[in-house]
C-alpha cells in the first residue's frame, strides 16, 4: 500500500484541526501527499508522526509537517507559509471542533454557547482556505451545525456565504449529510460533509458528490444491491476477551476469526494488536455492565430488578448506559469516551466492561496497524473525535477521480 507511484502523480493535500489522522488516513489510502497536519493537541500531533512514519515519509518531513499550533495564532498563515513553501496543494481537508454545534454540548450550555470562541473557529479555517486556495476544499462537522444558533442566529447560512465568497458550495442539507454506515464502516455516524470547489473551475460540487460510492445499506433502509450494514460483531468479536483491568498496549496476535469488515482494516501477514487494554470497573459497575449485556437493557429496565444498582435518575439518564448491539452497526463513537465508557458496554456479558482503545477505533474504521500515542485517556479522545478513515477514503477517491479529470 505504500508509496506506489512515483511523487509526480501524487495529490497534495493539507489537513487543519487534524486531531489524530483520520480524515488524512482516508486520503493517504488513496495515495495523496501530506504537505501539512494542523492540530493543538500534543497527544494527537504525536500520533500523526507516528502515522507520517508508517507511511515512509522521512522523519524531517515529519516534524516539518505536524504543526502543533493555535489556528488562532496571528501569525499562522506565516508559520505554514514556511512549512508550505510554494508547494501546491490541491485539497484542503478538516473538520473545526464540534463541541458547540452539537445538541449534547448545547443542551448543556444555557446561553447555547453563544460565548464559546469555538464557533468561529471556521473563520480561522476560511483565511487558511483563502490564502492557499485549493482546487477542492472539505468541511466536516457534526449534523448539529445545521441548527446551531450562537447568538440567536443559524449559523449555517453564514459559513455558506462567506465560503460562497471563493467557492462553489452545495446548502442542500440531505446532499451534505453523509452517514459513515453507507461506506462499509461498522458505525452509524451522520456528519456534514461540505465539499466546495473553487470558483473558477467549471466543475459543479454535486458532480463530487455523486462519485462518493456507497457500498452498503444501513438498518433503517431497505435491503438494496448494496451490500448489508456492516455490524459491532464484524468490527469486534476476533479481539482476545478482556477482564476489567487486563489488556497491554500491544501485543502479538494472529485472529483466530476473519471476516470481510477485517479484510480493509487488517493485513492478512499482520501479527501485531495494539491499545487493547481495558479500564479497571468497581463491583458495582462490573455488575451493571454485566446484566445490562446479558439482557440488552438500558439502566431505565436494572432500576425494576436491581435499585441498589441505580446511582442516577434512570428516566433523566435512560441514555447514559448503552449496550452496543452486536448485530447492528456501532452507535456514534464519541469523545465522551475519555470520561467513561457508559455509552459503549461490551455486548459480551462476560467481559463486564465497556470498550477498548482498538474496540472503538475499530468501530471508526481504523486500520489494526494505526497505533493512538499517549495516555489512554487521550487515546479514546482521539478515536473519538476522528473522521471514520474508510468515509474519508470514499470522499478523497471520488475527489482523487475528479481531479484526474481536471487535469
Amino acid at each position: 500500500r505504500q508509496r506506489q507511484m512515483c511523487i509526480r502523480d501524487r495529490y497534495n493535500f493539507i489537513d487543519l484541526f487534524a486531531g489524530c489522522g483520520g480524515f488524512s488516513e482516508g486520503f493517504y489510502m488513496e495515495n495523496y501527499r501530506s504537505l501539512l497536519h494542523l492540530e493543538i493537541d500534543k497527544n494527537a500531533c504525536e500520533t500523526l508522526k507516528e502515522r507520517m512514519r508508517y507511511y515512509q515519509y522521512e522523519e524531517n518531513e515529519v516534524e516539518k509537517a505536524v504543526l502543533c499550533e493555535d489556528i488562532t495564532n496571528e501569525n499562522i498563515l506565516e508559520i505554514t507559509k514556511e512549512i508550505i513553501g510554494d508547494q501546491r496543494v490541491d485539497v484542503l481537508v478538516g473538520g473545526p471542533p464540534c463541541q458547540t454545534f452539537s445538541s449534547v454540548g448545547r443542551a448543556q450550555d444555557p446561553d447555547s454557547m453563544r460565548n464559546d470562541p469555538r464557533n468561529y473557529l471556521f473563520e480561522n479555517y476560511l483565511d487558511i482556505l483563502n490564502f492557499y486556495r485549493p482546487k477542492i476544499f472539505v468541511f466536516e462537522n457534526v449534523t448539529g451545525l445545521l441548527t446551531a444558533k450562537p447568538g440567536g442566529e443559524l449559523i449555517f447560512p453564514q459559513i455558506l456565504e462567506r465560503m460562497r465568497e471563493t467557492y462553489n458550495v452545495i446548502g442542500d442539507e440531505d446532499t451534505v449529510t453523509l452517514n459513515s454506515v453507507h461506506y462499509g464502516v461498522a458505525q452509524i455516524r451522520k456528519r456534514v460533509i461540505l465539499i466546495g470547489v473553487r470558483n473558477d473551475i467549471e466543475l459543479d460540487p454535486q458532480e463530487i458528490y455523486d462519485r462518493i460510492e456507497k457500498t452498503h445499506y444501513a438498518p433503517d433502509e431497505e435491503p438494496s444491491t448494496l451490500n448489508r450494514y456492516r455490524t459491532v460483531r464484524d468490527a469486534i468479536e476476533d479481539l482476545p476477551s478482556l477482564l476489567p483491568g487486563e489488556g497491554k498496549e500491544e501485543i502479538d496476535f494472529k485472529p483466530t476469526k476473519w471476516n470481510e469488515y477485517l479484510d480493509e482494516l487488517r493485513d492478512k501477514e499482520f501479527d501485531k494488536l495494539y491499545n487493547h487494554v481495558a479500564r479497571k470497573h468497581n463491583e458495582k459497575d462490573r455488575e451493571r455492565y454485566r446484566i445490562l449485556s446479558e439482557n440488552n437493557w438500558q439502566l431505565k429496565h436494572l432500576s425494576d430488578v436491581r435499585p441498589d444498582l441505580i446511582h442516577h435518575d434512570p428516566k433523566h439518564f435512560g441514555n447514559r448506559y448503552t449496550v452496543q448491539d452486536y448485530d447492528k452497526p456501532g452507535k456514534t463513537v464519541v469523545a465522551h469516551l475519555y470520561k467513561d465508557g457508559n455509552l459503549f458496554i461490551h455486548p459480551d456479558p462476560s467481559q463486564e466492561r465497556t470498550f477498548t482503545v482498538r474496540e472503538a477505533a475499530r468501530v471508526q474504521s481504523f486500520p489494526d496497524d494505526f497505533k493512538f500515542v499517549g495516555a489512554r485517556t487521550h487515546q479514546f479522545k482521539q478515536v473519538g473525535n476522528a473522521v471514520p478513515p474508510l468515509m474519508a477514503k470514499a470522499i478523497a477517491k471520488a475527489i482523487r477521480e475528479i481531479l484526474d479529470e481536471l487535469e
